[in-house]
This record gives structure tokens, C-alpha cells and sequence, in this order.
């Protein structure tokens, strides 16, 4: 018997910690476009979940944006069958007039379609082959856009989604890995054009950016880059319990939040508890931005009668007292702007939609 490529080994360790904890017994789904990533983790799902008494299945999305794409979803497809992943589906999606840009689009399809999928079968987890340079990506981004503790955080390990778990085993797995475990199992990988478009910022870090960081301060950096987003995220953790009891502790009898409580918080751990109950009254939290955050803090920190705050999602907050509170809009747009008018916001403050 020939000995196992390490690269094959070593994902199928990271695939065998994954599924050592799952919460519950039902089967695991791979996500699989057929790209080496996905495609490496899907071939060491379906030698490990068995061997795990798990049951393994498949779902490849098809967004119907180039040319081909149909073919090549039921060739991902009939390969899952063969190698003995079930259930295994299709899912096309219509990216088409969904908010954000044509990758954001196409992303939140794509996990809704997992997330409705997974429910059907009652899914334990699905596990997406996001890499170890996919992170370090992501923590440059989030750099260069100016992100908080959250966003250099990059992805998490495992977050819910929509009920179901997400689960990115190979975190810690670099892209060269998952190509060399491919090509040690004869698996022919589809390289994704967009993956290489400079239209899109990622493109741009992937094929621009890293090459010149690994060549000043090499290869490491992306490990370094992957372990900084692991450290930052165990600190979040902390930061966000402590916030979850600063907010109940928070809670005035009347509603809304005490100022008195807040203002002996912390500034990280305050923001944190803003967040989360801007979150609460309805905030979209993609559309909840920095700017929105420091406006709430001011009506705590820096109270001197200014007026309401306006959030995303058709939301204002307005302090009363010793405590915030939030109002909704009214519904229509004439009535908003005489709101914001009679809150002395300027034109350029005018309230974000959610």
C-alpha cells in the first residue's frame, strides 16, 4: 500500500476534529464548488464521517453566473455519488436583486440555499472548505477597511447559521494543501475566474497583495496573519460574555438602557453592549456601522442635549433622562424627513435603511 500524501493526512485530521463534537447525530453536509479547497475537504469528509459513524452528504450551489456553471455543479454532483456522499444536491439560485455588490449577492445565496437545505435534513453541520489563506486574507481586508477587534477577528471556526452550525475545518489548512491533496488523489479542480478578477477587492489581495507580503516577510506571514485572527477571536469571546451581563445589568425597569450603568463600563465592553442591543431593537447588523455606534456612545459619554441618534432599519434612540430609549420612524418617507428636521439632522445624516 502506498503511503498517504501528508496533505491528504492532514485534512483529514482537521476533518476528524471537526466532527468529534458536533451537538447532534444528524448527517454533515460539504459544501463543494468543485474548487480545490472544497473539493479536498469533501474527498476526506466522505473517508472520515463514516469511519466516524456519521452519515456525509453533499450540496453544490449553482449561481447560474458563467457560462457552464450547470454542467459543472452535476459533475460535482455525480462525483459526490460515487464516492459514496449522501444525500448529495443541486441548488440553483438567482442572484439577481438581492443587496451589495454581485460577490455579496451571490454569497448570501449561496448560504441561504445551505441553510434551507440543511434544515430540510435536519443537517448536524455544514462544513465549508474556507482555508488557512482564505483567513489571512480576510484580517487584510479588514485591516485596510479600518475594521474593530470583531472584524480582524476574520471568520469563525464555527457560527450558527440560520439554526444550522457552519463549520470551516481547515482554518488551519493552507490552499497549497488542499491543491497537493487533489492532485495526490487524481481529483480534477475547477479554478473559480472570479477568484483571479481584479474587479473584486479579494481578487486583488490574493493575487496582488500576498505575493508581496510572502516575498518581504515570508511564507509565514499567512500562518502569522491566520493566528492573529485565533487570538483576536479568543479575546472577543471574553469581551462579548462580559458584555452580555453588562447589558441585563443595564436594562432600566422602565425599558431601554441606563446611561448611569453604561458610563462606568469600559469603552470595549460598552460599544460591545450598544452593539448588541441596537442588534436587538432591529439594526441589520451589516448595515450598523462605526459611525452609528459613536453617536450612541456620545448620548452616553458625552451628553450635552443633543438630539436622537438614527439607525439602519428605520430606528431612532433618544435619550430621556438617565436613560436611552428608541423609537421607530414613521412610516413614510415625508413623515421621516420631518422627523429628522425636528431633530435638527442634517441632510448628509440623513437615516440609513436597513
Amino acid at each position: 500500500m502506498a503511503p498517504l500524501a501528508p496533505p491528504v493526512a492532514a485534512i483529514r485530521v482537521a476533518v476528524r476534529r471537526a466532527l468529534a463534537d458536533l451537538p447532534t447525530d444528524g448527517p454533515v453536509l460539504v459544501a463543494c464548488s468543485g474548487g480545490a479547497d472544497s473539493l479536498a475537504l469533501a474527498a476526506a469528509t466522505a473517508f472520515v464521517a463514516p469511519r466516524a459513524g456519521r452519515v456525509a452528504g453533499l450540496v453544490t450551489v449553482d449561481h447560474g453566473l458563467q457560462v457552464g456553471s450547470g454542467q459543472r455543479a452535476e459533475a460535482v454532483a455525480r462525483w459526490a455519488q460515487e464516492v459514496g456522499l449522501t444525500p448529495v444536491e443541486v441548488v440553483r439560485v438567482d442572484v439577481t436583486g438581492r443587496p451589495g455588490g454581485p460577490e455579496a449577492a451571490a454569497r448570501d445565496a449561496r448560504y441561504q440555499a445551505l441553510a434551507e437545505v440543511a434544515g430540510r435534513y435536519g443537517a448536524a453541520a455544514v462544513l465549508t472548505g474556507h482555508t488557512r489563506d482564505d483567513q489571512a486574507e480576510t484580517v487584510l481586508l479588514a485591516l485596510a477597511r479600518g475594521a474593530g477587534p470583531r472584524g480582524l477577528a476574520g471568520m469563525p471556526s464555527r457560527r450558527e447559521m440560520a439554526g444550522t452550525l457552519l463549520v470551516r475545518p481547515l482554518l488551519e489548512i493552507g490552499r497549497e494543501q488542499t491543491r497537493a491533496a487533489c492532485a495526490a488523489l487524481g481529483l480534477a479542480t475547477w479554478d473559480d475566474p472570479h477568484n483571479a478578477d481584479p474587479a473584486y477587492a479579494r481578487s486583488r489581495v490574493r493575487g496582488d497583495v500576498v505575493p508581496v507580503l510572502v516575498e518581504a516577510l515570508g511564507p509565514g506571514v499567512l500562518d502569522n496573519l491566520a493566528r492573529t485572527a485565533a487570538l483576536v477571536a479568543a479575546d472577543n469571546a471574553v469581551l462579548d460574555d462580559l458584555a452580555d451581563v453588562a447589558l441585563s445589568r443595564a436594562r432600566h425597569p422602565d425599558g431601554g438602557l441606563a446611561t448611569g450603568a453604561l458610563a462606568d463600563l469600559a469603552p470595549a465592553v460598552r460599544g460591545r453592549v450598544l452593539r448588541a442591543w441596537a442588534h436587538e431593537l432591529g439594526a441589520p447588523p451589516a448595515a450598523l456601522s462605526h459611525r452609528h455606534l459613536t453617536a450612541l456612545d456620545a448620548l452616553v459619554t458625552a451628553w450635552r442635549g443633543q438630539r436622537a441618534s438614527y439607525l439602519p432599519g428605520g430606528l431612532r434612540v433618544l435619550r430621556r433622562a438617565d436613560r436611552l430609549v428608541s423609537e421607530a420612524l414613521p412610516a413614510t418617507p415625508t413623515d421621516r424627513a420631518s422627523v429628522r428636521r425636528a431633530a435638527g439632522t442634517a441632510p448628509d445624516e440623513a437615516v440609513v435603511e436597513g
